[in-house]
């Protein structure tokens, strides 16, 4: 499919940003955990999250939808159910790799796991090697990739200290802690967002941090209430680009998660001189909240100047990086991007073909090992841009399209 974006003269209006994808993964993942009915308000509807509905169903929960609400009748902690065929986790990276962290520990069973094209060609071994230290069993393809076998058995509580920060590695290793004897505790090197801790506090689960060290308790039950999900703030950065970039625009973006985690990429925006205007949370220390924060993002079009994105940075801001670069397109002077290797290992190598996508479209762009240096030239041409079957690819051609000069087919 060939779709084309033609340039914008302004944007005015409102839009509602979808519900956010990590927080619904976590829902209906952790409501298949307890064993009373969860309700989840706005639940996104989409590939990715309905496979991890379809998970939890194979595992024995009952899942109900009207709309964007969504029930799930869990089976506790401890009751996962065995199933003959793969567990089919689609293109959800969050599903993959959060999943094994109950499964491994249900003593007794085990688990296939498997995806479509591209979830084989993504690792696995980050989450595999805590949860062996724990002592489940797995064996993947090739040593770390899709399709893989989880061996539950009874976990222990292990001190993990993680090589890269990743919020999917630390759920994962959260998840399986929830049910391992004793305390579990993981070291990030660098802040990552916090929905699953959030999450287990809302569920009653005992869970603190210190620092950068997260530790979960063994708990018998997770009880949670109704949940809402709040709008992605990753998806609403689409628009708030857009709206940044295409002179005379003026943007109302509603019901924007706003969890500090997860807004790295306004703090760069605002940096770069952008205008985007919030009830944005502060930073939560050693706390950690059961809530996750929303508000009204407006947003104005405005000039631009170049930044650095340094490594401590990159995670909270990790699915937004492409839109940094197509930012500083337009800027003043050099937008350099470094540590963020972690890039070249989601839906496509986004290094290699947001570089390479922006460059033809007119930008001056060069790859570094761990990112890019974009030199702003006040904006692009226009031209063509291949989506390599990765979504934010495609998205980011969209917001060049409107801000070209000539319009861009994706």
């Amino acid at each position: 499919m060939i779709v084309r974006f033609e340039p914008a003269d302004r944007l005015r209006g409102q839009v509602a940003a979808p519900a956010d994808k990590s927080i619904s993964h976590r829902a209906a993942l952790l409501g298949a955990m307890t064993d009373t009915p969860v309700r989840i308000h706005r639940y996104l509807d989409a590939a990715d999250t309905n496979s991890t509905l379809d998970a939890v169903r194979s595992l024995g929960a009952l899942v109900e939808q009207r709309g964007e609400e969504v029930t799930v009748r869990g089976v506790g902690l401890r009751e996962a159910r065995e199933v003959t065929n793969a567990i089919d986790v689609g293109n959800a990276g969050t599903l993959m790799r959060l999943l094994p962290g109950w499964l491994a520990a249900q003593d007794g069973r085990a688990w296939r796991i498997d995806g479509d094209e591209s979830i084989r060609k993504r690792p696995v071994d980050r989450v595999a090697e805590p949860l062996r230290r724990m002592g489940a069993t797995i064996e993947a393809t090739a040593g770390r990739f899709p399709p893989f076998t989880i061996y539950g058995t009874r976990l222990r509580a292990i001190s993990y200290d993680l090589p890269v920060a990743s919020a999917q590695v630390k759920s994962c290793v959260l998840l399986a802690g929830l049910l391992a004897d004793g305390a579990t505790t993981v070291h990030e090197p660098i802040p990552s967002r916090d929905h699953t801790e959030r999450m287990l506090v809302a569920g009653g689960a005992t869970i603190h941090r210190n620092g950068p060290r997260v530790t979960v308790s063994n708990s018998d039950e997770l009880e949670l209430e109704d949940l809402t999900i709040p709008g992605d703030p990753s998806s609403a950065a689409f628009p708030v680009t857009a709206g940044v970039l295409v002179p005379g625009s003026r943007l109302v973006v509603r019901d924007v998660g706003v969890n500090w985690t997860r807004t790295g990429f306004f703090r760069i925006l605002d940096r770069m001189g952008g205008i985007v205007v919030g009830d944005f949370e502060r930073e939560t220390g050693d706390e950690i909240p059961a809530t996750e924060p929303m508000t009204d993002l407006d947003v104005t079009a405005g000039s631009l100047v170049g930044t650095v994105v340094d490594a401590h940075e990159v995670p909270l801001a990790i699915d937004e990086l492409p839109l940094v670069a197509l930012l500083g397109c337009f800027a003043e002077g050099q937008t350099v991007v470094c540590g963020a290797q972690e890039l070249r290992v989601k839906e496509s190598d986004r290094i290699t073909t947001v570089v390479e996508g922006l460059r033809g479209l007119g930008a001056d762009i060069e790859a570094t090992e761990d990112g890019f240096v974009v030199t702003g030239t006040g904006g692009l041409r226009g031209g063509t841009i291949e989506a390599h079957g990765d979504h934010r690819l495609a998205m980011l051609g969209a917001v060049a399209g409107l801000a070209s000069n000539e319009g861009v087919e994706v």
